[in-house]
């Protein structure tokens, strides 16, 4: 009789063994799931919007001047500093636009990006709406680079010593 008790003992420890591992599991899970629902969408919706990245892979400071169409109208905004070896987000709402310009110099002010696409930029920060009359509206005509982002809603442009 103590062998069956011990037994059946044994067997219902091991059957209340894993019934509270069970019910532990179902507490963490039943806690687990809404925060990690939560977690999931705040890490998604902060990660998940696009933007307009320059990486400069160069050993040097450089200067950026970015244009693209706002409201159908050429803008040029400027200016970002990048570090060697560093990233900027230049554009941090999605692409709508399938060609950005880009146009950077060096810490002197020497272009060392450009383009065949003239727009204007300014000596300090700015923004500038159009891209006709640069000298007489008091800018600077800057050749701007053109970026083909395949109409892609997120994009990294690579700044390197090659670059055109």
């Amino acid at each position: 009789m103590d062998r069956r008790y011990l037994q059946s003992f044994r067997h219902a420890l091991t059957r209340t063994g894993w019934f509270r591992f069970l019910l532990g599991f179902s507490a963490r899970a039943a806690f687990s799931a809404p925060f990690g629902t939560a977690l999931l969408f705040i890490l998604s919706t902060n990660s998940a919007h696009a933007e307009f990245t320059v990486c400069n892979q160069t050993l040097d400071v450089v200067n950026l001047a970015v244009g693209q169409k706002v409201d159908n109208a050429d803008q040029t905004d400027g200016w970002w500093t990048i570090g060697a070896n560093q990233c900027v987000n230049v554009i941090r709402e999605e692409l709508t636009n399938r060609y950005i310009y880009l146009y950077a110099t060096d810490v002197f002010g020497h272009a060392i990006l450009g383009g065949s696409t003239e727009m204007c930029i300014d000596r300090r920060r700015f923004s500038i709406r159009g891209i006709e009359e640069c000298w007489q509206r008091g800018h600077i005509a800057a050749r701007f680079v053109e970026v083909d982002t395949l109409e892609q809603v997120r994009w990294t442009y690579f700044l390197t010593g090659n670059s055109p």
